[in-house]
């Protein structure tokens, strides 16, 4: 089973935080969508026949494009890649897009899961980020949603800058208060090249303490967890049965495929990706040779992919997989590695996979990094 990633390139407008690839001039949009279906066809051998269990439409914001734009491209893909066997296929959307008349538009079309960037239930707090909805608009739209889709997630942003912890509290009990099924909740991160790290390096903001954060990470899993949300990956929370069954194919190494410009595609051996420019993608897939940047992965690359992501998840790594997709000397440097871990009570080994505990989660980056070879 493989899945298909669509980037979408389009914003109304930049969040302050974004380093994400978009554009704000829709004028490219036409012109787009014709290279995301000659693109379909260009690279329709990449998955090897795989069957597409997932597609995923990310951003940039998907719901600036139209249901007839969407309908193109679903057209292509069924013809292509034949979405039969798919079993869920999400869309991006900022909130004020999804009003009742676009909403109404959507019927018909194969979406089933939709993924919304609250961050915020704070009106202050939007405004501070540069996003185009209010709080109130959120609840209105995540009830309306409802109605039309069972599968809802929601994105929630902490630790903005002079954000306390009861405020936080009251972000994630807005959010289960709204019947959402999921909820990916990200620590706010100041990336080079985004005017909020801009304002960070002028001194106009001033990032929480480490303290905060960790109060506010551990309130998320408490909150969340009390309300029958299973904390599968680190950032992610799903109710039973409603896991993202698109990132979680990132997580545990299987094939994928991305589509449109600065999309990443995996396939077991290498990842590459699309050249991060709307006229550059454009005019390599109208020439027929995609502007493509491929990385071959050797042993060690994969070794080091397979524990930073299985280690993200609540099922951990398989240590009988490890051994025998990475042979005995990678087995024994892990399981060494890892020995320190498993006293101090960070690490767990249950049924023969390695796991990160409550504790763990909270220092994994250091743990994933003693764990890889360098």
């Amino acid at each position: 089973m493989a899945g298909i990633y669509i980037h979408v390139p389009f914003c109304a407008r930049r969040c302050l935080y974004c380093d994400f690839f978009s554009n704000t001039d829709r004028s490219y949009k036409e012109a787009y969508l014709r290279a995301i279906i000659r693109e379909a066809e260009l690279r329709q051998g990449y998955l090897a026949g795989e069957t597409v269990e997932t597609v995923y439409f990310g951003g940039g914001t998907p719901s600036q494009l139209q249901a007839a734009d969407f309908r193109l491209i679903f057209d292509r893909l069924q013809e292509v890649y034949n979405l039969s066997a798919c079993n869920e296929i999400t869309l991006e959307a900022n909130p004020d897009d999804l009003t009742p008349t676009y909403l109404e538009s959507l019927k018909g079309l194969p979406f089933n899961r939709l993924s919304m960037g609250i961050q915020s239930f704070k009106d202050a707090d939007l405004r501070f980020l540069n996003r185009r909805h209010t709080a109130a608009q959120s609840i209105e739209v995540v009830s309306r949603c409802r109605e039309q889709f069972d599968n809802i997630s929601i994105d929630l942003m902490y630790g903005l800058p002079g954000q306390t912890l009861y405020e936080w509290e009251k972000n994630l009990e807005t959010a289960v208060a709204s019947g959402v099924n999921h909820i990916s909740a990200y620590h706010l991160i100041y990336e080079e090249g985004t005017a909020l790290y801009a304002l960070k390096e002028a001194g106009k903001v001033i990032p929480v303490s480490e303290e905060t954060s960790v109060a506010m990470f551990s309130r998320l899993i408490d909150v969340l967890t009390a309300a029958g949300f299973v904390h599968y990956e680190i950032s992610n929370f799903g109710k039973p049965g409603y896991f993202s069954r698109h990132n979680s194919s990132y997580w545990t190494g299987r094939n994928y495929l991305g589509m449109g410009p600065s999309a990443h595609s995996f396939n077991g051996e290498s990842r590459e990706w699309n050249v991060s420019s709307l006229p550059a993608y454009m005019a390599g897939i109208e020439e027929g040779i995609p502007d493509v940047t491929v990385e071959r992965l050797d042993l060690y690359t994969r070794y080091n992919e397979f524990v930073i992501t299985g280690l993200r998840t609540m099922e951990g790594i398989s240590m009988a997989v490890l051994e025998e997709a990475f042979g005995r000397r990678l087995y024994d440097y892990c399981r060494c590695q890892a020995e320190k871990y498993l006293k101090e009570g960070l690490l767990q080994r249950d049924d023969n996979r390695l796991k990160l505990t409550r504790q763990g989660i909270f220092v994994s980056d250091g743990i994933m990094s003693d764990l890889l070879w360098v």
